[in-house]
């Protein structure tokens, strides 16, 4: 049997289908080493209906720590002497895990949109890892005064911020 949508479609008004979310960081400097410790991370979605709420909690979670990793430790480094990659497994390339937030929580708002779909759902794939690694980029300015503008947010820019202040 063959189902052909396209007219289902085409019918549909052009609305919005976007989730959105918003993420909070709360972070900790240490001033002689420039060691970040991130102590909470708090995200808030409005993602549509959630129709399982535990994978749902998990996908978000999931999505905020992998923004974690990108904040403070993912960066592709390049041998630039043969353009080979430095850090081509995960025993060289740092990713963050559980253990590297204190205290982590996912909410989301219950949006009903039945002009969306018929079930109401958006898509929950990305949207916790997108405004982490700027909640924690600005978490460590308000911390230290520190701007680190490219990522990751390591000791070593940390450190120049801190001796430019003083």
């Amino acid at each position: 049997m063959t189902v052909n949508t396209d007219g289902d479609i085409a019918a549909r008004r052009d609305l919005a289908r976007y989730a959105f979310g918003a993420q909070f960081a709360e972070a900790r400097v240490d001033s002689d080493t420039g060691e970040v410790r991130v102590s909470r991370l708090l995200g808030v979605f409005a993602a549509g209906r959630i129709v399982n709420a535990t994978t749902a909690r998990s996908q978000l979670i999931g999505g905020m720590t992998m923004g974690l990793s990108m904040a403070l430790h993912e960066e592709a480094l390049l041998d630039p002497a043969i353009g080979g990659w430095l850090n081509r497994d995960f025993a060289q390339y740092h990713i963050a895990t559980n253990a590297d937030v204190e205290s982590i929580e996912a909410y989301w708002l219950d949006e009903r949109d039945e002009d969306l779909n018929p079930v109401g759902t958006k898509g929950i794939g990305e949207i916790g890892m997108v405004g982490t690694a700027a909640a924690v980029a600005n978490a460590v300015h308000h911390a230290s005064g520190v701007r680190v503008r490219d990522l990751p947010v390591r000791l070593d820019k940390v450190l120049a911020g801190l001796s430019r202040r003083a």
